[in-house]
Protein backbone atom coordinates (compact mmCIF):
# COMPACT_ATOMS: atom_id res chain seq x y z
CA UNK A 1 0.00 0.00 0.00
CA UNK A 2 1.79 3.51 -1.16
CA UNK A 3 2.04 5.52 2.30
CA UNK A 4 0.44 9.73 1.18
CA UNK A 5 2.87 11.75 0.01
CA UNK A 6 5.56 9.12 -0.73
CA UNK A 7 5.50 9.22 -4.30
CA UNK A 8 5.30 12.29 -7.00
CA UNK A 9 2.56 12.40 -9.34
CA UNK A 10 2.24 14.43 -12.40
CA UNK A 11 -1.28 16.23 -13.25
CA UNK A 12 -2.59 17.35 -16.90
CA UNK A 13 -5.64 19.02 -17.17
CA UNK A 14 -5.49 19.36 -20.71
CA UNK A 15 -8.35 22.29 -21.84
CA UNK A 16 -9.15 23.93 -24.92
CA UNK A 17 -7.60 27.27 -24.13
CA UNK A 18 -4.49 26.28 -21.82
CA UNK A 19 -2.82 23.28 -20.19
CA UNK A 20 -2.59 23.44 -16.81
CA UNK A 21 0.62 21.53 -15.64
CA UNK A 22 1.19 20.03 -11.55
CA UNK A 23 3.09 18.30 -9.52
CA UNK A 24 2.05 17.33 -6.37
CA UNK A 25 1.33 14.22 -3.49
CA UNK A 26 -1.52 11.81 -2.99
CA UNK A 27 -2.53 13.67 -0.36
CA UNK A 28 -3.34 16.69 -1.73
CA UNK A 29 -0.65 18.85 -1.79
CA UNK A 30 0.52 20.62 -5.04
CA UNK A 31 4.21 21.57 -5.11
CA UNK A 32 4.55 23.17 -8.29
CA UNK A 33 1.74 24.35 -11.26
CA UNK A 34 2.02 25.87 -14.37
CA UNK A 35 0.06 27.14 -17.22
CA UNK A 36 1.05 26.27 -21.03
CA UNK A 37 -1.47 27.88 -23.83
CA UNK A 38 -3.11 25.02 -25.64
CA UNK A 39 -1.50 25.77 -29.65
CA UNK A 40 -1.12 22.94 -32.37
CA UNK A 41 0.48 19.69 -30.60
CA UNK A 42 3.59 19.75 -32.63
CA UNK A 43 4.10 23.37 -29.79
CA UNK A 44 2.27 22.42 -26.58
CA UNK A 45 3.30 18.42 -26.30
CA UNK A 46 6.89 19.45 -26.04
CA UNK A 47 6.53 22.51 -23.71
CA UNK A 48 4.09 19.62 -21.16
CA UNK A 49 6.85 16.96 -21.82
CA UNK A 50 9.32 19.62 -20.68
CA UNK A 51 7.70 20.27 -17.80
CA UNK A 52 7.52 16.88 -16.68
CA UNK A 53 10.55 15.03 -17.63
CA UNK A 54 13.14 16.30 -15.00
CA UNK A 55 10.14 16.04 -12.11
CA UNK A 56 11.00 12.42 -11.15
CA UNK A 57 6.96 11.70 -11.00
CA UNK A 58 5.93 8.25 -10.82
CA UNK A 59 2.51 8.20 -12.96
CA UNK A 60 0.92 10.99 -14.66
CA UNK A 61 -3.08 11.57 -14.55
CA UNK A 62 -4.66 13.48 -17.15
CA UNK A 63 -8.05 15.24 -17.44
CA UNK A 64 -8.94 16.38 -20.86
CA UNK A 65 -11.42 18.03 -22.64
CA UNK A 66 -13.40 15.78 -25.43
CA UNK A 67 -14.71 14.21 -26.89
CA UNK A 68 -12.29 11.17 -25.92
CA UNK A 69 -12.26 7.39 -26.19
CA UNK A 70 -12.36 6.09 -22.87
CA UNK A 71 -12.46 2.54 -23.43
CA UNK A 72 -8.92 0.76 -22.81
CA UNK A 73 -9.87 -2.21 -25.28
CA UNK A 74 -9.90 0.36 -28.09
CA UNK A 75 -7.09 1.22 -30.54
CA UNK A 76 -8.12 4.69 -30.29
CA UNK A 77 -8.04 4.43 -26.32
CA UNK A 78 -6.66 7.72 -25.20
CA UNK A 79 -7.30 9.91 -28.14
CA UNK A 80 -9.04 13.10 -28.42
CA UNK A 81 -11.56 12.02 -31.49
CA UNK A 82 -13.76 14.57 -32.72
CA UNK A 83 -13.02 17.44 -31.50
CA UNK A 84 -12.93 20.56 -34.07
CA UNK A 85 -9.50 22.05 -32.31
CA UNK A 86 -7.37 22.75 -34.55
CA UNK A 87 -4.31 19.69 -35.10
CA UNK A 88 -5.88 18.13 -32.07
CA UNK A 89 -8.46 15.70 -33.80
CA UNK A 90 -7.90 12.01 -33.44
CA UNK A 91 -4.71 13.20 -31.20
CA UNK A 92 -3.11 10.42 -29.11
CA UNK A 93 -2.35 12.22 -25.91
CA UNK A 94 -2.21 9.25 -23.94
CA UNK A 95 0.65 7.55 -25.88
CA UNK A 96 2.34 10.99 -26.97
CA UNK A 97 2.83 11.46 -23.07
CA UNK A 98 3.55 7.93 -21.70
CA UNK A 99 6.13 6.91 -24.68
CA UNK A 100 8.16 10.39 -24.05
CA UNK A 101 7.76 10.02 -19.93
CA UNK A 102 7.78 6.32 -19.55
CA UNK A 103 5.29 6.55 -16.81
CA UNK A 104 1.91 5.18 -16.03
CA UNK A 105 -1.30 7.51 -17.23
CA UNK A 106 -4.60 8.12 -15.95
CA UNK A 107 -7.01 9.42 -18.51
CA UNK A 108 -10.20 10.65 -18.59
CA UNK A 109 -12.35 13.69 -19.30
CA UNK A 110 -11.68 17.15 -17.93
CA UNK A 111 -15.59 17.07 -16.10
CA UNK A 112 -14.71 13.63 -14.68
CA UNK A 113 -11.39 14.87 -13.59
CA UNK A 114 -12.61 17.96 -11.52
CA UNK A 115 -16.09 15.80 -10.17
CA UNK A 116 -13.50 13.37 -8.96
CA UNK A 117 -10.70 15.94 -7.70
CA UNK A 118 -13.90 17.23 -5.93
CA UNK A 119 -15.09 14.04 -4.08
CA UNK A 120 -11.70 13.11 -3.31
CA UNK A 121 -10.46 16.25 -1.67
CA UNK A 122 -13.21 19.04 -1.74
CA UNK A 123 -16.36 20.02 0.10
CA UNK A 124 -18.04 16.81 -1.08
CA UNK A 125 -15.08 14.16 0.27
CA UNK A 126 -16.63 10.64 0.48
CA UNK A 127 -20.18 11.03 -1.71
CA UNK A 128 -20.82 7.92 -3.71
CA UNK A 129 -22.58 9.47 -6.41
CA UNK A 130 -22.26 12.70 -7.37
CA UNK A 131 -22.40 15.27 -10.88
CA UNK A 132 -20.29 17.42 -11.52
CA UNK A 133 -21.19 20.73 -13.98
CA UNK A 134 -19.22 22.88 -15.71
CA UNK A 135 -21.06 26.21 -17.09
CA UNK A 136 -18.64 29.01 -19.08
CA UNK A 137 -16.74 28.76 -22.40
CA UNK A 138 -18.73 25.43 -23.02
CA UNK A 139 -20.95 23.25 -20.74
CA UNK A 140 -19.48 19.68 -19.21
CA UNK A 141 -19.91 17.34 -16.97
CA UNK A 142 -18.71 14.82 -15.37
CA UNK A 143 -20.81 11.63 -13.20
CA UNK A 144 -20.29 9.47 -10.28
CA UNK A 145 -21.76 6.50 -9.65
CA UNK A 146 -21.74 3.59 -7.07
CA UNK A 147 -18.38 5.16 -6.39
CA UNK A 148 -16.85 4.98 -9.85
CA UNK A 149 -16.73 7.25 -12.95
CA UNK A 150 -19.38 6.96 -15.56
CA UNK A 151 -18.17 6.18 -19.24
CA UNK A 152 -20.33 3.87 -20.26
CA UNK A 153 -20.64 3.66 -24.38
CA UNK A 154 -18.06 6.32 -24.11
CA UNK A 155 -18.49 9.14 -22.02
CA UNK A 156 -21.72 11.68 -20.35
CA UNK A 157 -22.16 14.42 -22.79
CA UNK A 158 -24.28 16.42 -20.61
CA UNK A 159 -23.92 19.78 -22.20
CA UNK A 160 -26.05 18.68 -24.99
CA UNK A 161 -29.03 17.34 -23.63
CA UNK A 162 -31.84 18.64 -25.47
CA UNK A 163 -34.32 21.33 -23.28
CA UNK A 164 -37.48 22.68 -23.47
CA UNK A 165 -36.92 26.51 -24.51
CA UNK A 166 -38.73 28.97 -22.33
CA UNK A 167 -42.06 30.44 -23.47
CA UNK A 168 -40.60 33.94 -24.37
CA UNK A 169 -37.61 33.04 -25.72
CA UNK A 170 -36.89 33.35 -29.36
CA UNK A 171 -33.29 32.29 -28.96
CA UNK A 172 -32.06 29.92 -31.44
CA UNK A 173 -29.01 28.57 -29.81
CA UNK A 174 -25.30 28.82 -30.38
CA UNK A 175 -24.54 25.07 -30.59
CA UNK A 176 -24.19 24.46 -33.95
CA UNK A 177 -25.41 20.70 -33.55
CA UNK A 178 -28.51 20.94 -31.41
CA UNK A 179 -29.33 24.64 -31.24
CA UNK A 180 -31.70 24.09 -28.04
CA UNK A 181 -29.36 21.97 -25.78
CA UNK A 182 -27.91 23.19 -22.64
CA UNK A 183 -24.53 24.28 -24.26
CA UNK A 184 -26.73 25.95 -26.84
CA UNK A 185 -29.13 27.79 -24.23
CA UNK A 186 -27.06 28.25 -21.02
CA UNK A 187 -23.50 28.76 -21.95
CA UNK A 188 -21.22 32.03 -21.63
CA UNK A 189 -21.07 32.31 -25.39
CA UNK A 190 -25.02 31.66 -25.32
CA UNK A 191 -25.79 34.30 -22.86
CA UNK A 192 -23.18 37.26 -24.86
CA UNK A 193 -25.21 36.18 -28.42
CA UNK A 194 -28.66 36.63 -26.50
CA UNK A 195 -27.91 39.31 -24.40
CA UNK A 196 -25.37 41.18 -26.51
CA UNK A 197 -22.67 41.40 -23.47
CA UNK A 198 -20.37 39.20 -21.57
CA UNK A 199 -22.11 37.56 -18.99
CA UNK A 200 -19.92 39.26 -16.22
CA UNK A 201 -21.20 42.66 -17.60
CA UNK A 202 -24.87 41.69 -17.14
CA UNK A 203 -24.44 40.95 -13.04
CA UNK A 204 -27.17 43.55 -12.51
CA UNK A 205 -30.03 42.48 -15.08
CA UNK A 206 -32.43 40.27 -13.39
CA UNK A 207 -33.84 38.46 -16.21
CA UNK A 208 -30.56 37.27 -17.64
CA UNK A 209 -30.35 35.16 -14.69
CA UNK A 210 -33.65 34.26 -14.28
CA UNK A 211 -33.81 33.26 -17.43
CA UNK A 212 -30.21 31.54 -17.04
CA UNK A 213 -31.71 29.99 -13.80
CA UNK A 214 -34.70 28.17 -15.90
CA UNK A 215 -32.31 26.26 -18.04
CA UNK A 216 -29.91 25.00 -15.89
CA UNK A 217 -32.62 24.14 -13.20
CA UNK A 218 -34.24 21.91 -15.96
CA UNK A 219 -31.28 20.61 -16.70
CA UNK A 220 -30.03 19.35 -13.26
CA UNK A 221 -34.34 18.38 -12.78
CA UNK A 222 -33.25 15.99 -15.70
CA UNK A 223 -30.33 14.51 -14.18
CA UNK A 224 -31.95 14.09 -10.90
CA UNK A 225 -34.76 11.92 -12.55
CA UNK A 226 -32.45 10.13 -14.13
CA UNK A 227 -29.13 9.41 -12.53
CA UNK A 228 -30.17 10.13 -9.08
CA UNK A 229 -27.41 11.84 -7.83
CA UNK A 230 -26.54 12.47 -3.75
CA UNK A 231 -25.14 15.78 -4.89
CA UNK A 232 -24.74 18.37 -7.84
CA UNK A 233 -21.86 20.68 -7.74
CA UNK A 234 -21.76 23.58 -10.18
CA UNK A 235 -18.89 24.98 -11.12
CA UNK A 236 -17.09 27.46 -14.18
CA UNK A 237 -16.94 31.14 -15.33
CA UNK A 238 -20.72 31.36 -15.45
CA UNK A 239 -21.49 30.05 -12.07
CA UNK A 240 -18.99 32.94 -10.15
CA UNK A 241 -22.56 34.95 -10.45
CA UNK A 242 -23.17 33.61 -6.87
CA UNK A 243 -26.93 35.17 -7.29
CA UNK A 244 -27.55 32.16 -9.34
CA UNK A 245 -27.57 29.63 -7.14
CA UNK A 246 -30.91 30.37 -4.93
CA UNK A 247 -32.64 31.02 -8.79
CA UNK A 248 -31.54 27.42 -9.52
CA UNK A 249 -32.79 25.56 -6.88
CA UNK A 250 -35.54 26.96 -7.13
CA UNK A 251 -36.07 26.34 -10.76
CA UNK A 252 -35.21 22.86 -10.02
CA UNK A 253 -37.60 22.56 -6.89
CA UNK A 254 -40.52 23.98 -9.23
CA UNK A 255 -39.64 21.39 -12.08
CA UNK A 256 -39.72 18.26 -9.98
CA UNK A 257 -43.08 19.73 -8.65
CA UNK A 258 -43.16 17.71 -5.47
CA UNK A 259 -42.69 14.05 -7.65
CA UNK A 260 -39.54 12.69 -6.00
CA UNK A 261 -39.43 13.53 -1.96
CA UNK A 262 -36.04 12.63 -0.27
CA UNK A 263 -34.16 14.38 3.01
CA UNK A 264 -31.27 15.44 0.57
CA UNK A 265 -34.11 17.34 -1.68
CA UNK A 266 -35.06 18.70 1.22
CA UNK A 267 -31.83 20.71 2.06
CA UNK A 268 -31.58 21.88 -1.55
CA UNK A 269 -28.91 24.40 -0.75
CA UNK A 270 -26.34 21.37 0.58
CA UNK A 271 -27.44 19.78 -2.15
CA UNK A 272 -26.79 21.75 -5.15
CA UNK A 273 -23.71 23.46 -4.68
CA UNK A 274 -20.69 25.32 -5.69
CA UNK A 275 -17.45 24.04 -6.50
CA UNK A 276 -14.97 24.04 -2.90
CA UNK A 277 -11.41 24.02 -4.52
CA UNK A 278 -11.12 27.20 -6.68
CA UNK A 279 -9.64 26.42 -10.15
CA UNK A 280 -7.95 23.29 -8.55
CA UNK A 281 -10.69 20.52 -8.83
CA UNK A 282 -9.03 19.56 -12.18
CA UNK A 283 -5.74 19.30 -10.80
CA UNK A 284 -6.74 17.45 -7.96
CA UNK A 285 -8.52 15.08 -9.38
CA UNK A 286 -5.40 14.07 -12.34
CA UNK A 287 -3.24 13.55 -9.24
CA UNK A 288 -5.90 11.26 -8.05
CA UNK A 289 -6.19 9.73 -11.98
CA UNK A 290 -2.64 9.22 -11.29
CA UNK A 291 -2.33 7.81 -7.98
CA UNK A 292 -4.64 5.03 -9.35
CA UNK A 293 -2.55 3.76 -11.68
CA UNK A 294 0.44 2.96 -9.03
Amino acid sequence: MIQSGRNKYGALEAGGTKMVCAVGYDDGRILEKVSIPTLEPDKTIPEIIGFFRDKNISALGVASFGPVDLDKTSPTYGYITSTPKKGWGNYPLVSALKEALNVPVGFDTDVNGALLGEVTFGSSKGITDAIYITIGTGIGGGVMTNGKLLHGMMHPELGHMLLRPEEDDKFKGVCPFHGNCFEGLASGPAIEKRWGEKAEKLYDRDEVWELEAFYIGQAIANLIMTLSPKRIILGGGVMHQSKLFPLIREAVKKNLNGYIRTPLLEKLDEYIVTASLGDDQGIMGCIKLAAGEM
